[in-house]
């Protein structure tokens, strides 16, 4: 939805000319890297020699290449590395020598195993900013078991009050865990890098969780219990805040969404459907009292709904100018008119995929926008360029460290 001529380049945007040596794997380190990777900055991906990341064989295969693969190592460089092997740590110094931060999701005491922690790392480099992202974090009694986005979506709170309440929790269906925590790690890293930079204070080490991300994402739950003493429910597509608020179906078998979080909005709903009479209804005048009629609320917006399409659904609350989208899946996403305006979506050529749409970068900046280059790139397909022209090794050093199997 955009062409190559007027997309900015990527390495242009406000993070061109940091450099990260990006040493995680699967899904929230690499979100991290992916997104400071949208916005300029340079990324290396370090990977085990032959097998790689886990996450170029996660998920749906086309052509045996990970979708998933595909989209979060977009913009960034590959080389092979094993940390753990004879030399490979001396390599690792080197290239974090260079860097000014290293994102890294391994178990915590893994890098230090490797004599690879952080504080060992800036002793050749003061200046660098570590970013861990772990199940649990550093510290703690939880902190050296394996931690995964599911776990974490259970332990956060998101899975208890997701669903319906007559049905069991329920998680989602993508690796939401992981995404918002490598969300909140490039905030983190970005912040740390700032201060560096700033007051010329030295690098610092990020413990970033899955867990806590997570339940920062879930708003003001904690502090609700603490002034209530009642933990927030499954309601559905209900809200305990405000109605009405839910998903309904159309005579058409779509889906449409309204939120009314605000009394305008409330009141234009029942323009919308044709009912203003309910605007002084003592069951729906304030929204307290549609709270506690909830059920009967539905009903009759449920009603109106299955009697229009869609289409006609919408207008009328255009109309009414009151909110309500449409329920959409991909497809719809890629027709929408708003979407390709903004330009939501972009085309790719990959030489494995071919042309491949995927999501742009976001947020858009005015003046130093973000940028697609390339999508995740073969394994070891910039050992010559990192190596050998970042680093300086020479063909016959590169080539030890290859018949060695330390690259």
């Amino acid at each position: 939805m955009s062409d190559d001529a007027n997309r900015p380049a990527a390495g242009t945007g406000p993070l061109a000319g940091v450099r990260v040596v990006e040493v995680g794997s699967m899904i929230s380190g690499p979100t991290a890297g992916r997104l400071l990777a949208d916005f300029g900055a340079e990324v290396i991906k370090v990977e085990r020699p032959e097998t790689g990341d886990h996450l170029r064989h996660f998920g749906p295969q086309v052509d045996g290449h990970s979708v998933w693969w595909k989209y979060l190592a977009r913009n960034k460089r590959s080389v092979t590395l094993d940390l753990s092997a004879e030399g490979g740590a001396a390599v690792f110094e080197d290239l974090t020598s260079e860097a000014d931060l290293v994102i890294e999701n391994f178990r915590p005491g893994t890098l230090e195993r490797w004599g690879l922690g952080p504080e060992a790392l800036r002793e050749v480099n003061p200046d660098l900013v570590v970013l861990r992202v772990s199940g649990f974090g550093q510290t703690g009694p939880e902190a050296s078991r394996p931690g995964f986005g599911t776990l974490a979506e259970a332990m956060s709170g998101f899975a208890a009050v997701n669903g319906f309440p007559d049905r069991d929790p329920l998680l989602p269906p993508t690796g939401l865990a992981d995404t918002v925590a490598g969300v909140f790690g490039a905030l983190a890293a970005t912040m740390a890098l700032y201060r560096r930079d700033t007051t010329d204070t030295g690098g610092q080490t990020i413990d970033n969780s899955l867990i806590e991300p997570m339940l920062m994402l879930l708003g003001p739950q904690v502090l609700r219990y603490d002034a209530t003493g009642e933990p927030e429910r499954r309601t559905g597509n209900r809200s305990t805040s405000s109605a009405p608020r839910n998903v309904y179906e159309t005579a058409d078998g779509e889906y449409v969404a309204l939120a009314a979080s605000a009394q305008p909005l409330a009141m234009r709903t029942f323009d919308a459907i044709g009912r203003p009479e309910l605007k002084e209804d003592p069951r729906f005048r304030d929204n307290d009292s549609r709270l506690e009629n909830v059920a009967e609320l539905d009903r009759l917006i449920g009603d109106w709904m299955a009697d229009h399409t869609r289409a006609e659904a919408l207008a009328a609350f255009d109309e009414a100018d009151a909110t309500a989208a449409p329920v959409y899946d991909v497809p719809d996403i890629l027709e929408d008119k708003q979407y390709q305006a903004r330009e939501a979506a972009i085309e790719i050529e990959d030489p494995d995929l071919g042309p491949s749409h995927v999501q742009n970068v976001v947020p858009t900046l005015s003046e130093t926008p973000g940028g697609v280059d390339h999508l995740g790139p073969a394994l070891g397909a910039h050992n010559d360029t990192v190596y050998g022209g970042l680093l300086g090794y020479d063909e016959s050093t590169r080539a030890d460290l290859d018949s060695s199997g330390v690259i």
